[in-house]
């Protein structure tokens, strides 16, 4: 089915040109930004969206646009008290501000996003990013209670609230997460804040193989305990860790009694423990596994394969190059230097009725690449949704399976 607010099929663009484009001062408030999407769709022009352009080699290629917006400018702490366990901030808060500011009162936002360091606190959420501790935590969907957003008619709508069982319009606030500003612009995210646990301590555990180590998991997870992180290195990947073996690294928190559970556990009781500075930096290079294998790759291509936590260690198994897999969670992650060498891997997952995705590449190798082989059987609504918000498909085009 087709819909006349989709834009005809347009030739991606080579790599991303967002240095060409007019770019709109930074608004410095919700409104001005209303006012300046407003503008702009009022004569039919198209708008490049985004916070830092962090992850401008995520998901679809960007395309040409008559304006880029950033959401940069939108930059302060609205609402913060600590014993109210919630925050409300403005989309372009530094996510690394953002942390430090929770963590002096020991509390957190777990989502752990790669390029932490740039990215804002808008482009975490619509990219829907997240690390190690989802397994624990879960993902923004999770921790985002409320949230601002401005539309293309110049409105600023309000979803949710500053407290958690405050649900009223909550779905529309997760339409925006994982939207890549597809539908509107993201202007203020209230998170729900969870306090730091006593203590932690991270287990590191080798083996000779893939099923060793799957075998090792379904044992911690079956014994009642409650890891916050459990991500598995293949060879390729944990060398620049360890040894050029299989890696298990657990992370636990909670007081020394609960920790010390994790000690007497058959399968870690002889593993390597890391605590404080050596823990945090082991965690640290986890979360920027793949900005990491970028910038060391100008065309390496990183794909994303979801599978059950029985098919988990055959999918990382599959992978030649540095693999890591939230053994938790269900999701890995694959490295690979050349698109071609992507291409053909997902081909194969393909037959074999995996759920892959390309997630990220550089812009000049993406119209080579079939980023996403199985868009699903949503995508019929999510064409709608997106006609809802964006008829004329102005904001961000080709983030989204190339027609969103």
């Amino acid at each position: 089915m087709t819909y006349d607010c989709l834009w005809p099929a347009a030739k991606p663009s080579v790599g991303s040109r967002a240095q060409d484009i007019p770019t709109v001062k930074p608004p410095e408030t919700a409104e001005d930004l209303a006012e300046a999407l407003r503008r702009q769709a009022l004569h039919d022009r198209t708008i490049q969206l985004e916070g830092n352009g962090t992850k401008r080699q995520m998901a679809g290629p960007i395309e040409d646009a008559d304006e880029s917006i950033s959401t940069s400018g939108l930059n302060q702490v609205l609402d913060y008290e600590p014993r109210d366990l919630a925050i409300s901030v403005q989309a372009g808060v530094p996510w690394r501000d953002l942390t430090a500011l929770v963590g002096r009162s020991r509390q957190m936002i777990p989502l752990d996003p790669p390029f932490a360091a740039g990215a804002t606190v808008g482009g975490v959420v619509a990219a829907n990013c997240s690390g190690p501790r989802r397994r624990l935590y879960g993902t923004a969907r999770d921790l985002v209670i409320g949230m601002q957003f401005a539309t293309l008619q110049g409105k600023l709508v309000e979803s949710g609230g500053m407290v958690l069982r405050n649900a009223a319009g909550l779905d529309m606030a997760k339409l925006m997460i994982g939207s890549f500003g597809t539908l509107a612009a993201i202007t203020v995210v209230n998170f729900r804040l969870l306090p730091m646990p006593e203590a932690e301590k991270t287990f590191l555990v080798p083996f000779d193989s893939a099923r060793e180590a799957m075998s090792a998991r379904d044992r911690i997870l079956g014994s009642g305990l409650a890891p916050a992180a459990l991500d598995l290195l293949n060879p390729a990947a944990a060398e620049a860790v360890a040894d050029k073996l299989w890696l298990l690294a657990v992370r636990a928190g909670g007081s020394p009694t609960a920790l010390a559970r994790y000690r007497e556990h058959p399968v870690l009781r002889d593993s390597l423990v890391l605590e404080d500075d050596s823990q945090g930096s082991l965690w640290g290079q986890l979360e920027e596994f793949t900005p990491r294998f970028l910038a060391a790759n100008p065309h390496g291509v990183v794909v994303r394969a979801s599978c059950t936590l029985k098919e988990l260690g055959d999918v990382v198994a599959s992978f030649q190059g540095p693999a890591l897999a939230r053994a938790g969670s269900g999701v890995c992650y694959g490295c690979f230097e050349q698109p071609l060498a992507a291409a053909e891997w997902l081909d194969a997952a393909g037959r074999r009725d995996w759920k892959a995705v390309v997630e990220f590449a550089s812009g000049e190798d993406k119209p080579g690449l079939n980023l996403w082989p199985s868009p699903g059987g949503d995508f019929e609504i999510m064409q709608r949704v997106k006609c809802l918000f964006d008829p004329g498909v102005l904001l961000n085009r080709g983030r989204l399976y190339r027609l969103i």
